[in-house]
């Protein structure tokens, strides 16, 4: 059976870091509390003129150069993000033109944290009915843009960065062995932006209101979190009839160190199979699946030949998981 794979990878992240010492000078908050309730110590945070599309567009650079694939042969560009460049038109537009690939389509996914997946799910959908050839997926976040920073519940956590794939037709026993896709709206109100769309038009009052910033329900999230990362890992390696013990590498959203930990557990998973770079970036979102990738490939983590689990869960809620093998 035909399948497809990532052919490239590639990150942008911005320049500047924000240290949890930082953070002390900003809200009420200690490196010691952050560092046990999320294992954070810095996050990277995009300077005033930064774009979303702009930093997508040096990662989706960096991802092609790998492919070894030009912009003029792509056949599709999906961004997911919840920090877009405006609201009109996609960003997605944005990096096409960037890029110099007018012949492709292109458009955004909202899936928040596990956009990444869902966008890789599609892409393969694409490439496997023959549809597309060359698909390239970003995940981009500017997080920074909506975050309160009176608000330590949320402020500590979120970063910003970028990082996209290529994906083509891979040869067996490469390829995408197994992906699953779910969303759940009985929680929706666990962690959104309240204003800025029809519900709440962006006003006077939503601005001193602070309603353009995360809200987030922690505690809530945190159970659920666990629990859907277990699920939706034990059913893509079920589909492909493979072990958890088998998996090379494990490269789960990082949202949090404490869920990583508690689903790693759960799985039986050794610990040395588990990818984690929360401490130095925080929570990107949608790119922090695809960043986590690109350092596992560029170090040398993943190679040729090794099974790699990935896991996301976000807002909505939603969550997904893909088996691989490299």
């Amino acid at each position: 059976m035909p399948r497809a794979g990532i052919l490239g990878t590639g990150a942008a992240l911005p320049e500047k870091v924000i240290t949890n010492a930082d953070m002390e000078k900003l809200v009420d908050t200690s490196d010691e509390w952050i560092t046990t309730r999320t294992g954070i110590k810095e996050r990277r945070q995009a300077g005033p003129h930064e774009t979303t599309s702009q930093l997508s567009i040096q990662a989706a650079r960096k991802a092609l150069e790998m492919a070894g694939v030009s912009p003029t042969d792509l056949d599709l560009i999906i961004c997911s993000t919840i920090s877009p460049d405006m609201p009109l038109p996609s960003t997605s537009a944005f990096i096409q033109r960037g890029l110099g690939a007018p012949a492709c389509c292109a458009f955004d996914l909202a899936a928040a944290c596990s956009g990444f997946l869902f966008g890789m799910t599609v892409a393969e959908q694409f490439i496997l009915t023959g549809k597309a050839k060359y698909v390239l997926v970003v995940g981009a976040e500017l997080l920074s843009r909506y975050i309160d920073y009176s608000d330590r519940s949320t402020c500590v956590i979120f970063g910003d960065g970028v990082a996209a794939g290529v994906l083509g037709p891979a040869t067996p026993p490469s390829g995408i062995l197994a992906a699953e896709m779910h969303t759940e709206g009985a929680f929706a109100d666990h962690l959104y932006i309240p204003a800025g769309g029809t519900r709440k038009p962006a006003s006077c009052e939503t601005v001193r209101a602070r309603e353009h910033y995360i809200k987030m329900r922690g505690n809530e999230l945190f159970k659920v979190a666990v629990r859907s990362l277990e699920e939706v890992s034990r059913r893509v390696l079920d589909k492909a009839q493979v072990s958890a013990q088998q998996i090379d590498l494990f490269i789960p959203h990082q949202a949090n160190q404490r869920i990583t930990d508690a689903v790693r557990e759960r799985l039986g998973v050794s610990a040395e199979k588990v990818y984690s770079n929360i401490a130095r970036v925080g929570n990107t979102s949608s790119a922090s699946i695809p960043i986590c990738l690109d350092e596992c490939v560029r170090s040398g983590r993943l190679k040729k030949g090794d099974l790699v689990l990935m896991a996301a869960f976000g807002a909505g809620v939603t969550w997904g998981g893909i088996l691989m093998r490299w």
